[in-house]
């Protein structure tokens, strides 16, 4: 038996009720004689007898895939009655009423009778959305393992540059070091040694704050004040960012102490201030703000749910771009002129926060200013240590020290400073020449071994030692950071060093 009209009309109005796509059909005139329950949900209302394409449609705006307006006269589907060729595969943006964009695909094709005129239009739309997110997700995700990539060759080049420098410095400070100790004949050889001294310190400084930039830096932490670390950078600040900027530092009441290296994090701040002060060439203000925060799961800063100290700078400059936004944290990216410096201020901090086990985030506005966002986790200690004191307390015992370093410069420099202060020094230049050294049984008070030596590590030397004088103190020395973190059990000194650093850390070895 045939099938009627009304029963084709039936399987015609069920059958695109099923389909995935948002679909609706149009007469020559543009009025919609069929639509399913996608479509209503995709332009935001249902259409009514009688009612158009144009006026179906006409509560949500569409765009080009390139993002600009399309006018309803040049709708693909005005094209397609127009004409009667179909318009495939075309990507479009649909904004519904309520302002959410959607990207679709776009397919109508042209409705003929038996006789092949054409009578109307059938209009598919495919929500892309989900899968054009994927996409950015993806994409977002092979961006960070490429800057992950970048910022891990970055830290073995320079961590490699870093321990050769530290190597070169080591015997440069030492050396000066003790000449100063032993007392020189005139005001201008003095003046000449502290010039030398100071010079090494800066370029100290210089590898540390390469090590900060590659988050290879070796960090000395402690329980520290920030609240007083910024009190006493009020007025170096100031001078820093000069009298047409206004600086306020606010500083909560009764904070906890954080668990930060405070060279590191002065470093931090005065660079983030000088940040603030080249985006307002004319003038503003510099606000920084010191308080706690209970971050709970789900926070902007994706740390652990705890405890933290909240440090905010914030100015009134010329702010970013989303574009600049995107890519401020880059080590390579910068938006300085040459000889305006590096630009690469951020990153550094940025590293440096991570490492002390906190998070940084911005917050900018073209035209309104950059507010920078850190958390510092909060330390368990309740009496600050004193970072800036570096008197040696007297050695009970000074005894005989096994010196293990395959640089030469270094090992006669540390056998100095170690001989200097009656400690009796003998050397070794490899691994394998100090376990011959303690094959001959003889008995040694400490051990002073660097780190990254060929063939044999410090980590080695210093298991071999123990077996053979397990109550004897090691000290291992590195001109490159991971030491520390490889054996929690042995105390580090970082190079370049001086006689108090090396015989404070022999004190606080003998006090254990």
């Amino acid at each position: 038996m045939p099938t009627s009209q009304q029963e084709l009309n039936w399987i015609s109005k069920n059958l695109i009720e099923v389909l995935p796509a948002a679909v609706y059909v149009c007469n020559l005139e543009g009025v919609v004689v069929a639509f399913n329950r996608r479509a209503t949900e995709l332009w935001g209302r249902t259409p009514k007898p009688g009612d158009t394409d144009e006026k179906f449609c006409g509560s949500h705006k569409l765009y080009r895939s390139d993002g600009t307006y399309m006018p309803h006269v040049e709708t693909p589907m005005e094209a397609v009655l127009r004409t009667g060729d179909a318009a495939l595969d075309q990507e479009a943006i649909v904004e519904q009423p309520n302002g959410v964009r959607l990207v679709v695909l776009v397919n109508i094709a042209p409705l003929f009778n038996e006789g092949g005129k054409q009578i109307g239009a059938v209009n598919c739309f495919q929500d892309l959305s989900a899968q054009k997110q994927s996409e950015k997700d993806r994409e977002s995700l092979r961006e960070e393992l490429r800057q992950s990539q970048k910022l891990e060759a970055m830290g073995q080049l320079v961590g490699g540059v870093a321990h050769d420098f530290n190597n070169l410095l080591t015997p440069i400070m030492g050396s000066l070091d003790l000449l100063c100790r032993r007392g020189l004949r005139d005001e201008r050889e003095k003046r000449l040694i502290d010039g030398a001294l100071q010079s090494a310190e800066r370029a100290k400084t210089l590898v540390q704050r390469l090590l900060a930039f590659a988050r290879r830096q070796p960090l000395q932490l402690h329980a520290i004040s920030v609240g007083d670390l910024l009190t006493g950078l009020t007025d170096l600040i100031s001078s820093m960012v000069g009298s047409r900027v206004k600086l306020t530092i606010d500083v909560a009441p009764n904070l906890s102490l954080a668990n930060a290296d405070a060279n590191q994090l002065e470093m931090a701040v005065l660079n983030l201030c000088l940040n603030a002060r080249d985006a307002m060439p004319n003038g503003g203000t510099i606000a920084v703000r010191l308080a706690s925060e209970m971050i709970t799961s789900g926070h902007r800063s994706n740390l652990p749910s705890g405890n933290y100290l909240y440090l905010s700078i914030e100015d009134t400059g010329t702010g970013m771009d989303e574009a600049t936004m995107a890519r401020a944290l880059e080590p390579f990216y910068s938006t300085k002129e040459v000889g305006e410096g590096t630009g690469r201020g951020l990153s550094i901090v940025e590293g440096l926060v991570s490492q002390l086990g906190g998070a940084l985030t911005l917050r900018s506005k073209l035209g309104s200013g950059t507010t920078i966002q850190i958390w510092l986790p909060v330390s368990a200690e309740l009496i600050e240590a004193d970072e800036t004191s570096i008197t040696v307390p007297p050695i009970k015992a000074v005894g005989t020290v096994l010196l293990v370093d395959d640089e030469d410069l270094v090992r006669v420099s540390t056998a100095d400073m170690l001989t200097d202060s009656g400690f009796i020094v003998v050397e070794a230049a490899s691994g394998a020449e100090a376990l011959k050294i303690l094959e001959q049984e003889l008995h040694f008070d400490f051990l002073v071994t660097d780190y990254m030596m060929p063939k044999m590590t410090g980590l080695e030397v210093a298991g071999a030692f123990r077996q053979k004088h397990p109550a004897s103190p090691v000290l291992l020395i590195s001109g490159f950071a991971g030491a520390d973190a490889i054996s929690p059990n042995l105390s580090v000194l970082s190079k370049p060093f001086r006689q108090a650093e090396l015989l404070a850390s022999l004190v606080a070895l003998e006090q254990k």
